[in-house]
């Protein structure tokens, strides 16, 4: 099973956060999840501020 600190991971080793790996989290995020993925996705949440993680949903809707 695919934890959230392997998708956010992968945005950050690539940069970007596809729709898909959105939806991923959405998904995981309803499940019961450790400290160590809330820390993982509170990085993600600082890279995508900071723009060190591109979004591909707010490419599409013209958000920057």
């Amino acid at each position: 099973m695919t934890r959230i600190r392997d998708v956010v991971q992968k945005a950050l080793t690539t940069g970007y956060l596809t729709l898909e790996a959105e939806d991923q989290l959405r998904q995981l995020l309803t499940t019961r999840y450790d400290l160590e993925d809330f820390n993982a996705f509170m990085t993600l949440q600082e890279a995508a501020m900071t723009g060190r993680v591109k979004q591909e949903s707010r490419e599409r809707c013209g958000i920057k």
